[in-house]
């Protein structure tokens, strides 16, 4: 990673560490706005002498007479602070209806000399004018902070104490199976631990929500000795409805179990969940489906059954709590803490 404080140079190293970052030159080109000859130029200078390179072979110092009159330049500035949700685009085509011509490319280009050039930093922005002069916040001023605290909340790190304590569930649509349907996994993660557990079905309902936490879930729990306090799920309707009238609802309230729903539209809040399915669609789905025709549910869900034993017994974690343990090493060692605080309570 190359690494400045120079503003001459800062958008050239930004554009190398974007594609090292994500191993993708075109994708980093298109994002800085940049060409592929551009980019390959900078990477050759910086090959030959590091930052060094880039700043003694800087083409010329900018040409101040090519940038756009004062006036335009403000009206762009002003346009951040009261629209910081526009993007680029969105700005130059609100303000050429006011008479401003700028393009987009303009935009981002007085953005970056003024640190406005994303989403964060306009916000950032706006929340040092209001907390500086007390302005009056405008309906989008407000909408683009609730957004960004909304953003906030979401991506927070989820509370949890040792292994039962919370648990994720959700369902994950695996594809239409030849003979048989649509496939639809449900799945449960505990969010200390990282043990999982999956269960394939021909629909999402209620009751298939409530017969994996039956068959495999709750069973496995009390043969460790460890109760499950919680589960987070987000608002689908497999999982949400009145308990009288709502099998997993009535279930949860059966085994007393609380029951802790995701923010609306907010499905990152759920992020254990999202990011095991991403791990058994590349480890699992993608592989076996290339290997292997299957004909039934029963034929896959032995093949599940036996990567999930894999990926909770051998397969190492990089979770916050296993540091480099199996899930099940983790539970293990949770274990202790919960009988700590059990004994505690007594």
């Amino acid at each position: 990673m190359l690494h400045t404080n120079n503003p001459i140079i800062k958008h050239k190293a930004g554009l190398l560490n974007l594609a090292e970052e994500l191993g993708n030159v075109s994708k980093a080109c298109k994002v800085m706005g940049v060409s592929r000859d551009t980019f390959y130029r900078y990477q050759e200078l910086s090959e030959e002498g590091g930052l060094d390179a880039l700043i003694n072979k800087s083409r010329r110092t900018p040409n101040l007479k090519n940038r756009v009159d004062e006036a335009t330049e403000q009206a762009v500035l002003t346009h951040a602070i009261d629209q910081p949700a526009h993007g680029q685009h969105r700005t130059s085509n609100e303000l050429r209806k006011q008479g401003i011509f700028v393009s987009g490319s303009g935009v981002r280009s007085i953005w970056l000399r003024h640190e406005l050039e994303n989403f964060k930093k306009r916000l950032k922005a706006l929340e040092e004018k209001v907390a500086k002069e007390g302005i009056v916040l405008s309906d989008a001023q407000v909408a683009a902070l609730e957004k960004k605290k909304h953003d906030d909340e979401a991506c927070g790190e989820i509370e949890t104490a040792h292994p039962g304590y919370l648990g994720s569930q959700d369902t994950f649509y695996v594809g239409n199976l030849k003979g048989v349907g649509r496939i639809y996994q449900q799945t449960f993660v505990d969010t200390y631990s990282k043990i999982a557990f999956a269960k394939l079905y021909t629909t999402k309902t209620p009751i298939t929500a409530a017969d994996v936490l039956n068959d495999k879930v709750l069973p496995y729990f009390e043969s460790k000795g460890l109760p499950m306090l919680r589960i987070l799920t987000d608002r689908g309707t497999e999982y949400c409805g009145k308990v009288d009238h709502h099998d997993y609802q009535l279930y949860l309230a059966i085994n007393d179990i609380d029951h802790t729903k995701t923010k609306a539209m907010s499905p990152q809040t759920n992020g254990i969940c999202e990011r095991f399915h991403k791990t058994i669609l590349n480890e699992f789905y993608q592989i076996t489906f290339r290997k292997k025709l299957y004909s039934t549910l029963e034929e896959l869900q032995k093949d599940l059954d036996e990567w999930m034993d894999y990926y909770n017994n051998e397969r190492t974690h990089q979770g916050k709590h296993c540091c480099g343990k199996t899930p099940l090493e983790t539970l293990v060692d949770g274990k202790s803490i919960w009988a700590e605080k059990n004994l505690a309570q007594i």
